[in-house]
């Protein structure tokens, strides 16, 4: 039987004082999730944050449904934002590409169509609030200083 790796696990928090909720539940989905953690309890700007603590309803284009979507971040900063974050590989921030008839092609064209529901619901979910709606990528996180 062959071991296979995860990416997932349980995040100890080192600064409870800065997360805004149950500190001992935090999970990351993803070694770019965990790294983006690290980053937030370590930067002094950020006043407090939490993961997946904001929950908002959007409708599915896929299958024209209400959904709830946890968002990976929200980040209170010193100078008063608060900004919602989501942490993806940029391929998924893309339409794909390929053989459009190929089962892989159509579960990343849904899952692409799920992902612009979920972020226009975000986006307008913060517009309401003054707040701010970002997508991180690999790329962003290697601009933020992060080794991924």
């Amino acid at each position: 039987m062959a071991f296979m790796k995860t990416y997932k696990g349980r995040y100890k928090i080192k600064k409870p004082e800065k997360y805004s909720g149950d500190h001992t539940q935090v999970i990351y989905r993803s070694y770019w999730e965990k790294f983006a953690f690290m980053w937030c309890e370590n930067q002094s700007q950020i006043k407090s944050w939490c993961s997946e603590e904001t929950v908002i309803p959007y409708i599915s284009a896929v299958d024209n449904k209400a959904h709830r979507y946890f968002v990976d971040l929200k980040i209170k900063t010193s100078d008063n934002r608060t900004i919602l974050v989501e942490i993806k590989p940029k391929k998924q921030t893309k339409p794909p590409a390929g053989k459009r008839k190929t089962k892989r092609y159509i579960t990343e064209s849904l899952e692409y169509v799920r992902n612009q529901c979920k972020w226009k619901a975000a986006q307008e979910y913060c517009l309401d609030r003054g707040w701010e709606f970002q997508i991180w990528t690999e790329d962003t996180l290697r601009q933020m200083g992060m080794k991924v």
